[in-house]
């Protein structure tokens, strides 16, 4: 398949494409936060170019969907929206602690093996995000549903791997057990865009959306109109530099 994908959930942006009938895969990862957003569309296209690839060409573009940073999850459904209205391409909203799973999963010793993962991100505040996923039989289950909360109320069952980005931050305020550090990185949504293409999860641009958990810092229409104006003024250039 050909496929883009992108993250600005965490403080790294991370940014893949892939070529149907290549075994390589196109890389760019930066700093995330304020410095993600004038870099993610030059690099976007940059990696297409490497790829021999129009935005045209491209079957799919996966984005971190959330949860996040708030401003990385507005950022980058506003330029998915933008790239995938103007060349016609649907979008995959991907959950990113599923991706923080898929990391995980695929830097295990045999990565085929049954996984239990709890899936955390910093969510700031004092808080995590966090759900559990289960890679059985070559495909990934999610039990239950998103959640936030005070590190403190994880628990770890034995056998299950805690994999996610907030060691730094909680240390010892995290349960005890296996620790892996992980992001939900564009290679990780990539690996899993195929299989929620065939769930049929793929949508038009302008269905596309980021997903909260709090409530009150959803953003408000105009928010969303002027970043989507904004990727959608960047198309322009987008031949010229991909046929370079």
């Amino acid at each position: 398949m050909n496929l883009l994908a992108f993250d600005t959930s965490t403080d790294q942006l991370s940014i893949a494409v892939c070529r149907r009938g290549s075994a390589q895969v196109w890389t760019y990862t930066g700093p995330g936060g304020a410095q993600a957003s004038p870099r993610l569309i030059p690099e976007i296209l940059a990696l297409l170019a490497q790829a021999g690839l129009r935005l045209q060409q491209l079957d799919a573009i996966a984005f971190g969907a959330g949860p996040g940073s708030f401003t990385g999850l507005r950022s980058a459904c506003a330029v998915a929206q933008g790239l995938g209205y103007g060349a016609g391409v649907p979008l995959l909203a991907v959950d990113t602690l599923l991706a923080v799973a898929e990391q995980a999963r695929s830097a295990q010793a045999d990565p085929a093996a049954p996984l239990q993962v709890l899936a955390v991100l910093d969510a700031r505040m004092d808080e995590v995000y966090s759900t559990r996923c289960v890679w059985q039989d070559g495909h990934w289950q999610r039990p239950a549903d998103w959640n936030v909360g005070k590190p403190e109320t994880l628990t770890l069952e034995p056998g299950w791997l805690l994999a996610g980005n907030a060691f730094a931050a909680y240390g010892p305020r995290l349960p005890q057990g296996l620790h892996a550090e992980a992001l939900p990185t564009a290679s990780a949504l990539l690996r899993l865009a195929p299989a929620l293409l065939a769930a049929g999860l793929a949508v038009p641009a302008a269905q596309a959306l980021p997903r909260y958990i709090r409530d009150n810092v959803a953003q408000t229409t105009a928010e969303r109109a002027a970043l989507k104006a904004a990727a959608v003024a960047a198309l322009p250039a987008a031949p010229a530099q991909v046929g370079a």
